[in-house]
């Protein structure tokens, strides 16, 4: 019996690549959005994998972002103090544009309606993802908040799925774990013993020999995990 269940934030209940995209677009209004908001992202892709993997810090892969995208359009090599006025803007907008999935509220709620005990396990600043949550109205529903600059780890590292079943009181064969990521997520889930589910908003077909549970909407959780 399913006793816990924890959700990765972006991708899964926060639309993290549209608010970053509305930002990025905002700060860069002459440029081609569809192209902006694609090297954007992959840009950010590399340096927060800097930054898990202990390569930079918080604010040093925010740096490097903008200072190699603004290299790439042109505009010159940025020092700190020009990329962190920069990033003021961005953050300031990337915030406004926060918005919870549609499916998001009525899946914790159902849940939570079961008794079933909710929180996040996030990659990323602890401070960011819980002012996140909190702004998405989420912090009654998801009291706890694991992220992977307080435990000393990163998804798809067992240690970080551990921690978050610890802190709700569930044993890992009694937790399920809901993430956007197929390999981050679910698969890293599943590795430390928790119920790995999938959550694929892409509409492509699944892969073969899936391992672990997929579904394309919020809305299905509640009764894959039954109850």
């Amino acid at each position: 019996m399913i006793a816990a269940v924890l959700f990765d934030l972006d991708g899964t209940l926060l639309d993290h690549e549209g608010a970053a995209r509305r930002a990025v677009v905002g700060m860069f209004p002459d440029e081609d959005p569809a192209a902006l908001a694609a090297r954007w992202a992959e840009l950010t892709e590399e340096a927060v994998d800097r930054y898990l993997a202990g390569e930079l810090t918080f604010a040093g892969q925010r740096r490097l972002r903008i200072v190699s995208l603004a290299r790439e359009l042109g505009l010159g090599d940025w020092d700190d103090a020009r990329a962190d006025a920069w990033l003021a803007g961005f953050v300031a907008r990337y915030e406004a544009a926060w918005r919870p999935f549609p499916d998001a509220e009525p899946a914790l709620d159902a849940l939570a309606a079961r008794g079933l005990r909710l929180g996040v396990i996030t990659n990323g600043d602890a401070a960011q993802q819980r002012l996140k949550v909190e702004r998405l109205g989420f912090a009654a529903r998801l009291p706890v908040v694991v992220a992977s600059s307080e435990a000393g780890a990163a998804k798809p590292a067992a240690g970080i799925f551990l921690a978050a079943c610890a802190a709700l009181g569930a044993e890992p064969h009694a937790a399920a774990y809901v993430g956007d990521r197929l390999v981050t997520d679910a698969q890293g889930a599943a590795t430390a013993g928790l119920t790995g589910v999938w959550l694929d908003r892409s509409g492509d077909p699944p892969p073969r020999a899936l391992d672990v549970a997929r579904i394309t909407t919020l809305a299905a959780l509640p009764a894959l995990l039954g109850g």
